[in-house]
């Protein structure tokens, strides 16, 4: 029986993935397989290529004849090489960066999040963001500051008192003066 180490062609019509199989050279390309040895997926950069290299020696050795397209792959891995007794049996093959654990990387954006300012995209009203900066900013008061205060509210209510007696109070009454009134 003569043995072939090919690939069998999966994935849909642009994506194409491939499994690398020994089969009988007799057979479909999708048919009947003796075994499975590894997987190539040329979608992903850089692509992937997993070899069983243990297997493939050993169905090498057997004499299992790969195709091109297999050989060019098994070059890449290193056991080409590695079989034919050559130097260069480290390969060229490029692997993906590791990837982070998901839940490190949730965690991390957790915490990112915190440190976030509290108050949001929307903006607050006049009144609460005023309300909030004097939550925020206490007020210090000091003697001279309590005296200019009660200096300029004074004359304003004795305003307010005087016109409001004059506009209600008879014409009598608002000739006379309050220390006149209180003898009486």
């Amino acid at each position: 029986m003569a043995v072939k180490i090919r690939l069998v062609r999966l994935g849909k019509i642009r994506t194409p993935h491939y499994r690398i199989v020994v089969a009988d050279s007799r057979k479909a390309r999708n048919g009947l397989k003796i075994e499975e040895i590894g997987r190539y997926s040329p979608a992903s950069d850089p692509s992937l290529i997993e070899v069983n290299s243990e297997r493939a020696q050993h169905w090498l050795k057997n004499g299992a004849k790969p195709t091109e397209a297999v050989e060019a792959l098994l070059k890449v891995t290193g056991d080409w090489q590695k079989f034919k007794g050559i130097a260069g049996s480290e390969g060229t093959l490029k692997t993906l960066p590791a990837r982070p654990d998901k839940r490190v990387a949730y965690e991390a954006a957790v915490k990112s999040a915190m440190n976030e300012p509290k108050d949001g995209a929307t903006t607050m009203k006049k009144r609460a963001a005023e309300k909030l900066a004097a939550k925020t900013t206490p007020v210090e008061s000091t003697p001279a500051a309590e005296v200019a205060a009660e200096v300029v509210e004074a004359p304003v209510t004795e305003a307010v008192v005087t016109e409001a007696v004059v506009t209600e109070a008879p014409a009598e009454v608002a000739a006379e003066t309050p220390a006149e009134t209180s003898a009486e």
